[in-house]
């Protein structure tokens, strides 16, 4: 339960909330770790973000959605804070949200552990939380109001459903992202529950298209008989197709990519016909974000979870469809 002392702050805000949610015109934010309060009214909504980082495409596809919706055109002071993919600013960020007394924190963990402390401050200081695109495993009781994010676990099943029917003999290496991060291993139990017995090694590439293609590099000299990638993210399986280009193989022939993100270098690629596979991870849900913040600081009652709705793309794909991307 929120405390006494959040519950009557939102009262303040939910008289304003409704005139707030009609104003038009959004602008988006600048630079890694800023606040937009010297533009807020004194309605508006505080909010304290955390980004985990700007490690791939997909990433900053989000950050863009996030702030060009929690404006002040649309009733929010945003603070964001740029993590750069490391747990500890993540946990600095949080407390120095906690420190502003924020109205609401929104963070998008590195990974899913070591967050028992910060989260149970938070909690201590009746503030109400809202993860974004990944989750965290705490023993904290009721530590975040809801969720909002992409299936991670159902990404995996459906690459796995592809390549169970399309390569059923293949020897598939498999490119993790960022260790212990929500989207690894919810995209690696659902990919190896259907396939797990093709997999032939694992490595991570950290969801930077550098990391992706040392990993790969490593892997075609460590599983030469590999004939299939799954690839945790697009950046990683660029970097692999580098990687495979630079070994004199083909990519998408020789060694085939199933990759999930469907930022628009990736569709690029799966046209280009050396990615054979994407299933989306749509980045491109920050109105719905505003919505879930702006009903949590009304004190309303929120689903615990709301799923990004995503789709797939295969080598039928055309370039209209990558011209008209919108990240």
């Amino acid at each position: 339960m929120l405390s006494t002392r959040t519950l009557s702050r939102r009262s303040v805000f939910a008289a304003g909330l409704a005139g707030a949610a009609g104003l038009a015109g959004l602008t988006a934010c600048g630079g890694d770790s800023e606040t937009a309060g010297a533009e807020a009214g004194s309605g508006s909504i505080t909010v304290g973000f955390s980004q985990l980082g700007a490690e791939s495409g997909w990433r900053t596809a989000n950050t863009e959605s996030v702030k060009k919706a929690l404006t002040s055109a649309n009733g929010f002071d945003l603070t964001f804070v740029d993590a750069q993919q490391k747990q500890e600013n993540q946990i600095k960020a949080l407390r120095d949200f906690i420190t502003q007394d924020v109205d609401v924190i929104a963070f998008s963990p590195v990974i899913e552990t070591g967050w028992d402390e910060v989260l149970q401050e938070i909690k201590d200081a009746g503030i109400p939380v809202v993860l974004v695109d990944r989750t965290v495993d705490t023993t904290v009781e009721d530590p975040f109001a809801t969720w909002i994010g992409a299936d991670f676990e159902q990404e995996g099943k459906t690459a796995g459903e592809w390549v169970a029917k399309n390569a059923p003999d293949a020897k598939v290496f498999e490119l993790q992202g960022t260790l212990g991060s929500g989207a690894q291993v919810d995209r690696e139990k659902g990919f190896d529950a259907g396939v797990g017995k093709q997999v032939v090694g694992k490595a991570s590439g950290n969801f930077t298209r550098a990391e992706g293609k040392t990993a790969v590099e490593a892997a075609l000299q460590t599983y030469p008989d590999a004939t299939l990638i799954f690839s945790h993210n697009d950046d990683m399986a660029l970097g692999a197709i580098e990687a495979i280009e630079a070994a004199g193989k083909v990519p998408g022939e020789d060694i085939r990519i199933v990759s999930v993100d469907g930022v628009r270098d990736g569709l690029q690629a799966l046209v280009d016909k050396k990615i054979n596979y994407i299933v989306e991870c749509n980045p491109v849900f920050g109105d719905q974000l505003a919505g879930l913040i702006k009903k949590v600081a009304a004190g309303e009652d929120v689903p615990k979870k709301t799923i990004v709705q995503d789709q797939a793309f295969d080598q039928t794909t055309t370039q209209s469809v990558v011209d008209g991307r919108a990240y």
